[in-house]
């Protein structure tokens, strides 16, 4: 079965010994420029300080003031790394389960499940703090169930289905919110904190809630590559090769909706990473999910680390919100990466 797949999917995927080693050479490329925004992000601030100092801080902490510095900065840098991440892949996951290549985590109402489940979660218990991962998760989770459930029909879950009922329950859900906080200025003034979306001001135990949850999902999402190239040749063709869409959809649409929830109550909802990120790699990889979800991985936090660092610097000495930079930024990289994939929009 393994030969017949690659076979038939020989025209769009990366094959051949020449093409891997290249692809290869492009993920250390990217893993490059991974640490370097990442040293950026731990450079860049109030207090400037340079990337020799930062080693050094990392390398051989002691009492210092850059030291201190460094250590402040480096949860939110974590954070930006597994939310990049995680959010990319979400995107990815989604696009291949729906194929549809404008899907983002919104697409399954997985922001308005985190987001209404926030608002709910405030007004019974009042301030959530660092308990808002507990309650946002479920609220996506039990979104995308609800989406998949309306999408499934009797004859099992399309893309067009599941677009629209994504599309139906989140303006289900926005309206409610819009209704709860419009009538509730306490939970409005949670609620507008945290939708905003932001890697800044949150607790460092934050990332010790959510790295497990993403790295499973990381690591859930690259066994799922192979199971997403037999879906993306289409239903038929991928029980003649003996996959089970119904299955892949179902294992990606989980994934997604995890990794989408546990980075969305970490952060609030950020919008693109996980548009962007998978057109602009897909330019790179071609359709072969085994080499997008690994690119996807090393470049969602170049994204959103990049983008929260320009957003340090251009509004110094205070600073723009990463989710309002992401979209200045990426709107470019997308218009470019869907001019050269042919898509015709």
């Amino acid at each position: 079965m393994t030969a017949a797949l690659d076979a038939v999917q020989g025209r769009t995927l990366a094959s051949g010994p020449v093409r891997r080693w290249g692809l290869g050479a492009g993920l250390i490329l990217a893993l490059a420029a991974t640490a370097l925004v990442t040293a950026l992000s731990l450079s860049v601030g109030t207090n400037q300080l340079p990337l020799s100092t930062v080693w050094h801080g990392l390398v051989s902490p002691d009492d210092s003031f850059a030291s201190t510095v460094i250590a402040s900065r480096v949860p939110r840098t974590l954070l930006g790394l597994l939310v990049g991440a995680g959010l990319a892949v979400a995107g990815t996951l989604m696009q291949g389960i729906t194929r549809n290549p404008l899907a983002d985590p919104g697409l399954l109402g997985v922001n308005a499940g985190a987001s209404a489940a926030i608002v709910a979660g405030t007004v019974v218990f009042g301030s959530l703090g660092q308990r808002a991962i507990f309650v946002a998760v479920p609220g996506a989770f039990l979104a995308a169930v609800v989406v998949y459930a309306i999408g499934s029909g009797r004859s099992g879950p399309t893309p067009v289905r599941l677009v629209l009922s994504g599309a139906a329950i989140t303006a289900v859900l926005m309206a409610g919110i819009q209704a709860v906080t419009l009538t509730n200025p306490e939970v409005f003034e949670t609620y507008r904190f945290w939708v905003v979306g932001s890697l800044a001001g949150r607790p460092s135990e934050i990332v010790d809630m959510i790295w497990p949850v993403v790295v499973v999902g990381l690591v859930a999402a690259l066994l799922l590559g192979r199971p997403l190239n037999t879906l993306a040749l289409g239903d038929e063709t991928a029980r003649a090769l003996g996959g089970n869409a119904g299955r892949t959809r179902l294992l990606g649409a989980l994934v997604a909706t995890v990794l989408a929830g546990a980075c969305t109550a970490a952060v609030g909802p950020i919008a693109f990473v996980g548009l962007a990120v998978p057109h602009i790699v897909r330019t790179i990889t071609g359709s072969d999910y085994r080499w997008l979800v690994a690119y996807c991985i090393a470049l969602g936090p170049v994204l959103l680390l990049g983008a929260d660092v320009v957003g340090r610097i251009v509004a110094r000495p205070g600073e723009l919100m990463v989710g309002v930079v992401t979209a200045f930024i990426g709107a470019p990289f997308l218009y470019v990466a869907v001019r050269r994939s042919g898509s015709g929009l």
